[in-house]
């Protein structure tokens, strides 16, 4: 497990999560990316506790999903199955699980303040605060992607399942981006990942 996890997570967090997971008795699986989900935990039939999480995500990020994930199993166990999936119990949960990793050896000193701001009230995931989501991706493998609030208005991009859009104008935080092969208008969050075509 040890040497599985230093691949995935900064040096001095292995083992401090390693001690969660033995705790809690987790089964960790890491698994394929998937578009939807950076991770996922479930309550199996039979009692046990799984947590996957996508294999190609940063070591930062690997670490906040997997606290995120655990977060999910620790308020349940303590407040019960009747709570909201991100709700106020939840969010106090995972502050109260990631605080010991908000430190300079363990996060480079860029993020700690995007992420000191982000714990002050946690969002469902990373992707949903903008700016968080912006300050990890310089740790992600280069890609040819632009964010949504990079490109021009005007600009004709894909996503990922190949619709292409028109970008239209900013609405507060998001934008509002017209189906080409539709003409219907979906609002896109700033931090959007897309391919630039013109």
């Amino acid at each position: 497990m040890k040497q599985t996890l230093q691949r995935y997570l900064p040096v001095r967090a292995v083992v401090p999560v390693m001690g969660m997971i033995k705790a809690y008795q987790i089964q960790l699986k890491i698994v394929s990316q998937r578009q939807t989900k950076h991770g996922d935990y479930r309550m199996k039939a039979e009692g046990h506790h799984q947590i996957s999480i996508n294999s190609n995500l940063n070591k930062y990020r690997f670490l906040i999903t997997t606290v995120h994930e655990v977060a999910h199993l620790v308020a349940f166990k303590t407040f019960g199955f009747s709570i909201l999936p991100h709700g106020k119990e939840w969010k106090h949960t995972f502050q109260k699980l990631m605080l010991p990793f908000l430190n300079p050896e363990i996060f480079p000193s860029d993020l700690l303040p995007e992420l000191a701001r982000h714990f002050k009230n946690p969002t469902a995931s990373s992707d949903t605060d903008a700016r968080l989501s912006v300050a990890l991706k310089q740790y992600d493998l280069p890609n040819e992607k632009n964010f949504i609030f990079e490109i021009p208005h005007g600009s004709i991009f894909q996503i990922q399942n190949g619709r292409k859009f028109k970008k239209g104008k900013r609405i507060r935080k998001r934008y509002e981006c017209q189906e080409l092969s539709t003409g219907k208008i979906y609002v896109f969050q700033p931090n959007a990942e897309v391919d630039l075509l013109k």
